[in-house]
């Protein structure tokens, strides 16, 4: 199974080509993707050659891929992925949070558990120095996820994207936990 991390009600796991019908699906859940691009589909291409090799590929700094699968523990149903990627290649100093979770799990503490857990492992076993998360300001859903993990509002801040979300005038959240913040919890 390749279980990288376990919960009491989630397994995270390495992407396999079998996933990829999943992610599909999860990607072109309009609700899902709304506050990635708006809620527009995804093709199987673009799955097929721009998520499938971000999905499988090493990070050196932490000699394992940053993207995992979530299956539920109880009986090994799809329920998304979260992401745990070090910003820069060769060092786990930093590390993004990110998570994508399927309607059904949403609500039901999943985003969360998932997120503290790798949070965990990342600080206790990984090296990982400061954990930083971003999200649309209005995501009220995802902040929320985030502060529930430990993180904290750092700023916001604008970008120029190539195609404008509903939201995206009011910019977007980085928050964070810091190693010695998470000491500190």
């Amino acid at each position: 199974m390749n279980m990288f991390l376990g919960t009491d009600r989630l397994v995270l796991r390495r992407f396999t080509e079998t996933d990829v019908d999943h992610l599909f699906a999860l990607h072109n859940d309009p609700d899902v993707m709304r506050f990635i691009n708006g809620g527009r589909p995804t093709t199987r291409e673009s799955i097929e050659t721009e998520t499938v090799p971000k999905f499988l590929r090493v990070y050196p700094g932490l000699g394992h891929p940053g993207f995992w699968i979530a299956e539920d523990r109880a009986d090994g149903s799809f329920m998304g992925w979260f992401a745990f990627r070090p910003l820069v290649d060769n060092s786990p100093a930093v590390v993004e949070l990110g998570y994508r979770l399927r309607k059904a799990a949403w609500g039901g503490g999943y985003a969360t558990e998932g997120s503290r857990a790798l949070i965990h492992k990342g600080f206790d076993e990984l090296g990982v120095q400061r954990v930083t998360a971003n999200t649309m300001t209005v995501n009220t859903g995802s902040r929320r996820v985030m502060e529930k993990a430990g993180l904290t509002f750092v700023r916001t801040f604008f970008e120029d994207w190539p195609e404008e979300i509903e939201g995206s005038e009011q910019g977007d959240v980085e928050y964070e936990l810091t190693r010695a913040d998470w000491e500190r919890l």
